[in-house]
């Protein structure tokens, strides 16, 4: 029998030979489709291994993810151009193709969100098991809206018409969203603080009149340790609403201060001050003299204004080393008979 003969044989509108042209390209695309997967998968693996940054090994976990599925419908999309085939079968397959990219691309976003909640308790090495619930919440909370989502695009695809059903998501949202404001407004002040960081746990901080350490950044509210020793709780919307200065992030303290003396004080006197204030601030460890200076003539006194930086930025060192200065000038003064004032009245009696 002839071989050309066989090969012109019809079935339901293809010859054989276009089937076998169509079984040929099928499994082309398919090997083609399965050895790029392998080989962009080992590349980047290899690249992964050299390289600190955590893009390429989600890129790895996406691709890796990509199963037998996908391929098999893309390699028969390809591959049925090639044959004459029924509108419905046609239209079938449309559908399957969408539904199948749909999915994968789901779950390729999906992969991201799981790698970005899992990097995000990791690398917080402090978070408390709470948090990290909130974490995995939110994590399931995208996930579904992903999905939700997912489906309408589906739906859109297959020639439902989803106005109402988008209509109706839109207005349960929109309830919800108003009924979660505040929880809302928390929850993003709080990832605002975890990415933009301006203070951290530990950190020292003055709010406003309130100050104290850092001892835990929550979803909805910072709490803090105040110096009297009472839990301060603040929640996080307020915090990126307001200055906050960080102590913690300062190299050194500046510190200012005034004294005055009395205004029968000499001029001998009054110039050895600068030099008595400034030998008593240098010879404190982690000092460092900046001005003292003459600064103002007052109804009842002459003025001193003093400016040094710790280099240090410890509170409590600040406090001791404030207080040896204090000291010192005070003891200073007495050997030098410089005299501090204090409020005095005269009174003149006419007779």
């Amino acid at each position: 029998m002839d071989i050309s003969y066989i090969l012109e044989l019809s079935y339901m509108k293809n010859t054989i030979q276009e089937y076998l042209i169509f079984l040929g390209i099928f499994l082309s695309c398919l090997a083609v489709l399965y050895i790029f997967k392998i080989i962009i998968l080992n590349r980047l693996r290899k690249y992964a291994k050299k390289t600190k940054t955590y893009a390429d090994d989600l890129l790895v976990d996406i691709i890796h993810s990509t199963q037998w599925p996908l391929y098999v419908i893309i390699s028969l999309y390809i591959s049925v151009q090639f044959l004459t085939v029924t509108d419905i079968f046609s239209t079938v397959l449309k559908y399957l193709v969408i539904t199948t990219v749909i999915y994968y691309s789901v779950k390729a976003i999906q992969e991201f969100i799981n790698y970005a909640a899992h990097r995000l308790i990791v690398k917080n090495r402090k978070i408390k098991s709470e948090d990290a619930a909130a974490v995995n919440l939110i994590k399931k909370l995208s996930i579904f809206v992903v999905w939700v989502v997912a489906f309408i695009l589906l739906l859109s695809n297959l020639g439902v018409n989803v106005t109402g059903l988008v209509t109706g998501l839109g207005i349960g949202g929109i309830a919800v969203a108003f009924a979660l404001q505040n929880i809302l407004a928390d929850l993003f002040a709080s990832i605002s603080i975890n990415l933009d960081k301006p203070f951290t746990i530990g950190d020292f901080i003055v709010i406003g009149d309130d100050s104290g350490t850092v001892k835990k950044i929550g979803i909805k509210s910072t709490r803090i340790k105040t110096l009297r020793g009472e839990e301060l709780v603040v929640s996080n919307k307020e915090l990126t609403e307001t200055r906050i200065h960080n102590y913690k992030k300062m190299d050194k303290r500046r510190v200012s201060f005034e004294f005055a003396v009395a205004s029968e004080t000499s001029d001998a006197k009054l110039k050895k001050i600068p030099k008595i204030v400034e030998k008593i601030i240098s010879g404190i460890d982690k000092t460092e003299h900046t001005r003292t200076h003459l600064s103002e003539i007052g109804d009842f006194s002459i003025n001193y204004k003093v400016v040094y930086h710790i280099q240090d930025k410890d509170f409590g060192l600040y406090r001791r080393v404030h207080e040896k200065i204090n000291l010192g000038i005070l003891r200073e003064f007495n050997k030098q008979k410089i005299e501090m004032p204090y409020p005095t009245q005269t009174i003149l009696v006419e007779k």
